[in-house]
């Protein structure tokens, strides 16, 4: 099994509505050189700076602007304004798997590992249905994370993954792989 996520792959989709607004990423790919971009000189990012400045706790435009951020490759703006939102919403989980989307993009796996597991804690129960890809993702990656310093924990969250989707062959495979 390749160490890199299958991100292509994997259905990304989240749309949650919660507190009165409906946010939405899609996957994007992104090439090592974009992984760690310094400055993003961008004018639909830098018309979104400005209306935070101008509304620091509108989360509609810090999801735009976070939204933004990773769809230009910068992952440490993209995680610094999902941070920043879960300040304001600390109990919204798409805010913490975009979190550790972000992270993982950057490379920086034990932090997209701690937000992915945030993730998992925060979904709510009514949120439960709409939101088995990124529960079944979410735990895909800690439980690959796990594979080699935490067997039995692989084998749980392993578990739970295939739960929300029992058609990922790449959870299938670790699945296998753990049980021998």
């Amino acid at each position: 099994m390749k160490t890199e996520m299958k991100i292509k792959s994997l259905f990304f989709g989240l749309t949650l509505m919660t507190t009165g607004f409906i946010s939405a990423q899609t996957t994007t790919t992104a090439s090592a050189e974009t992984t760690q971009t310094a400055a993003v000189t961008n004018p639909t990012i830098d018309a979104l700076v400005k209306q935070v400045a101008a509304k620091p706790d509108d989360t509609q435009t810090l999801v735009t602007l976070a939204t933004a951020y990773q769809d230009a490759g910068d992952w440490n703006s993209a995680i610094a304004t999902w941070n920043k939102i879960t300040t304001i919403i600390p109990d919204w989980a798409p805010a913490y798997y975009s979190i550790g989307y972000a992270n993982q993009s950057a490379k920086n796996n034990e932090g997209a590992k701690a937000a992915y597991e945030q993730y998992i804690a925060k979904v709510k129960p009514a949120e439960v249905d709409a939101s088995k890809q990124n529960l079944a993702y979410a735990y895909f990656f800690i439980a690959f994370q796990d594979k080699d310093t935490d067997k039995e924990k692989a084998k749980q969250y392993i578990a739970k993954s295939l739960q929300y989707d029992g058609s990922n062959q790449d959870a299938l495979n670790l699945s296998k792989s753990l049980m021998n």
